[in-house]
């Protein structure tokens, strides 16, 4: 829920808000969380095309419950689409919408007209067929901020407990065939420095958690190597550099989340501050079975602070007025808390 005033948002933030794919539920989402915008907090400027919105607007009005915030009130960085688009109907047309909508975004964002950014959900696939051949929305972020790489951690605030979960991933979109490949001890000690500096926004001495590679964190070098070869020896040698953290790791990846779990029911608080995933799946299924409609993308690593609802486009529901906002409410109240 996005909160009205409060201690949290006593600074004013202006977010740049890149609408996503505009065949899939990125205006939605947004309209939908928009409608419970904080009266002390400036308007977000929206990017993407305003005819697009306005129509969007008029369609959802007849099929969704849901309050909608009307775009006639809104600010919009207007880039018109080139052609109409009908909901569902990614491709060429919408990958390359999407993709400049979101570099217009970032450029909005560094000149410091906004203060963060966040993305409504694009498609790879559709991005592909455009020509603009990125694994995703945080690799694009990198480029135009002129850095190497940013770090993927999603976040999420349990509504029951007020725990906050915290997982980092080490390795993103690449194919898991290649994921032993790109594992390397610098990486993971990039990778936990990252973690650990994002934690201690809420914990001086935050405990982290590293899940391992195999199955039962490679059980002695009898399910793989990774982790007797190399891993547990690079968490050593962190550890002594980091005294004031309680670092624990490898475990084996189908237990590690087990006090997640129950801190996100309130039913535990020894659970960790910040949980390190070695691959993309590992990380995402825990976080997407506990926390599905309060998890946010946050990249780290650049610039600025950017989020993202932790779901997909959507295209299967799109003009329905049926997709939930949840999560995009959760990435907006995320930016505004942490910008």
């Amino acid at each position: 829920m996005l909160h009205s005033a409060s201690p949290t948002h006593a600074k004013r933030v202006r977010l740049a808000v890149s609408l996503g794919d505009p065949a899939g539920i990125g205006a939605e989402v947004t309209l939908k969380a928009l409608a419970q915008w904080p009266a002390d907090q400036p308007s977000p400027l929206l990017v993407g095309c305003r005819r697009w919105l306005k129509r969007t607007y008029q369609q959802l009005n007849s099929c969704s419950t849901a309050p909608l915030a009307d775009p006639a009130a809104l600010e919009v960085l207007d880039l018109p689409l080139e052609q109409p688009l009908a909901p569902g109907q990614a491709g060429a047309a919408s990958g390359h919408a999407s993709f400049q909508w979101l570099s217009a975004a970032v450029e909005e964002v560094l000149s410091g007209s906004c203060s963060a950014l966040v993305t409504a959900p694009i498609a790879k696939h559709a991005w592909h067929a455009a020509g603009h051949h990125y694994p995703g929305q945080t690799e694009r972020l990198a480029e135009l901020c002129g850095m190497a790489a940013a770090s993927m951690l999603f976040t999420a605030r349990s509504p029951q407990s007020g725990w906050r979960l915290n997982t980092l991933l080490a390795t993103t979109h690449i194919p898991l065939a290649a994921v032993p490949q790109q594992l390397s001890e610098q990486l993971i000690c990039h990778k936990l420095d990252v973690l650990l500096a994002f934690c201690e926004r809420f914990q001086p001495q935050p405990r982290l958690v590293v899940a391992g590679l195999n199955p039962h964190a490679g059980e002695a070098g009898q399910l793989g190597r990774e982790e007797v070869d190399w891993l547990i020896p690079c968490l050593e040698q962190w550890r002594q550099r980091h005294p004031q953290v309680e670092l624990i790791g490898p475990l084996p990846p189908d237990t590690c989340w087990l006090d997640a779990g129950l801190a996100w029911r309130g039913e535990q608080a020894r659970a960790a501050d910040g949980y390190l995933a070695l691959y993309h799946d590992q990380g995402l299924i825990p976080v997407k079975l506990l926390a599905f409609d309060q998890a946010v993308n946050t990249s780290l690593g650049l610039p600025f602070l950017r989020t993202s609802p932790d779901h997909g486009t959507g295209f299967d529901i799109a003009g329905r007025g049926i997709a939930r906002a949840a999560s995009m409410r959760a990435a907006l109240d995320t930016a505004l808390e942490l910008a």
